[in-house]
């Protein structure tokens, strides 16, 4: 299980743009994915309406930056992300800047509420009888327990099984991080 707050990931530009010319994100702790870490470093997202400091920044760097809020941030900051999918950004919100130390990029698109999804090996995906981009439902136990429908399946061979939901998500159901889920394919 992987609860996940805001957080950006950096394009290899916008990162040299917010923090200066031959800046390297500084790891702070290894996430679950293979080869992914959260950094040390964290930026501002300014809106229309309002601003959200320190949000943390996830490595490596991408080839494209991605946004990913929860669905109460939309409020915050005054823009219309809307649900999407890590790294399909066509059609997502933008009316987003961000601030660092050195720098600030606004965005046109790249704004999403991520999707929820399990990450998974082909193994796994073979094993559990599902494929990449099925989507699912997952049945979470305890006293406030229920089902989410629409979880997708990202099955690839750099990925570990995990199930990803966003902090609101796992608020609503009071999941945790040792919380057992079922898959319904």
């Amino acid at each position: 299980m992987g609860i996940s707050n805001r957080h950006v990931h950096l394009s290899s530009e916008h990162l040299q743009t917010l923090f200066g010319a031959g800046y390297q994100l500084t790891p702070l702790k290894d996430l679950s994915q293979p080869g992914q870490y959260a950094a040390k470093e964290t930026i501002m997202l300014a809106g229309p309406k309002g601003s959200i400091d320190q949000v943390r920044i996830l490595g490596p760097c991408r080839s494209v930056t991605q946004v990913e809020i929860l669905a109460s941030d939309c409020y915050k900051l005054g823009v219309k992300a809307k649900l999407g999918v890590s790294g399909q950004l066509q059609s997502s919100a933008g009316n987003l800047t961000l601030v660092g130390p050195k720098g600030s990029v606004h965005l046109c698109q790249g704004v999403i509420i991520a999707q929820r999804h399990i990450h998974m090996s082909l193994a796994d995906a073979e094993r559990l009888g599902v494929s990449d981009g099925q989507s699912v439902s997952i049945t979470i136990p305890g006293e406030r327990g229920g089902v989410f429908h629409n979880t997708l399946i990202r099955a690839d061979n750099n990925s570990a099984l995990e199930l990803h939901l966003d902090t609101e998500e796992a608020n609503a159901l009071g999941v945790t991080a040792q919380t057992l889920i079922r898959l319904t394919a």
